[in-house]
């Protein structure tokens, strides 16, 4: 746990690999297209909770995870963002199904540690491009709901993206109370 702590409050955060190919602007909704590179990914999948309580369970196992809980005990620094796939209903809300993943460090990508926690998978994944738009605060389903909505009324009917998930990402420990970053991605098809 203190390592997790430390990891999360004294340690460089590095930023996922992304370039950005372009920006938009519409009905007030500003968004962007990147091409966010592949690798190593430690990832979580919960089912049956609600999204917000899912999604915060998801996120400690992997921030203990990079915090040392892995088979050779070391702290390999955190990677911005945490990444959670969620599975839209009918209604617009998340289905009770959730993957969080974060993206390894770097200096680790060639030979990750191997989590304690039997439920954490490491995956390799291939780049995507996204389209994203950004909004701050304490994220929730709602919001990622009403922002997920509003990017796809701003892309409007033109782009080609994967409507069965979406990604939803904070940038933030949980610790910092202003400028906090989050964002919707929608996978280019």
């Amino acid at each position: 746990m203190l390592g997790m702590v430390k990891n999360s409050l004294l340690s460089s955060v590095e930023a996922w690999p992304c370039r950005v190919l372009s920006k938009g602007e519409k009905e007030q909704v500003s968004y962007e297209e990147r091409a966010c590179e592949g690798g190593r990914f430690a990832a979580v999948e919960l089912v049956g909770k609600p999204f917000d309580e899912a999604s915060k369970e998801g996120a400690v196992k992997l921030l203990k995870y990079v915090g040392g809980s892995n088979d050779k005990g070391v702290g390999m620094g955190m990677t911005a963002p945490v990444s959670i796939t969620a599975f839209p209903a009918e209604d617009g809300s998340f289905q009770h199904k959730v993957k969080v993943s974060l993206r390894i460090p770097s200096q680790f990508q060639d030979n990750p540690p191997c989590p304690t926690d039997e439920s954490i998978k490491i995956e390799e994944r291939q780049g995507m491009t996204i389209y994203s738009t950004q909004f701050g605060g304490y994220a929730k389903e709602t919001d990622y709901v009403n922002y997920a909505a509003k990017l796809k009324a701003a892309l409007g009917s033109e782009a080609a993206y994967r409507k069965d998930f979406y990604l939803c990402n904070g940038y933030d420990p949980p610790m910092k109370p202003y400028g906090r970053r989050n964002e919707v991605w929608f996978v280019k098809e």
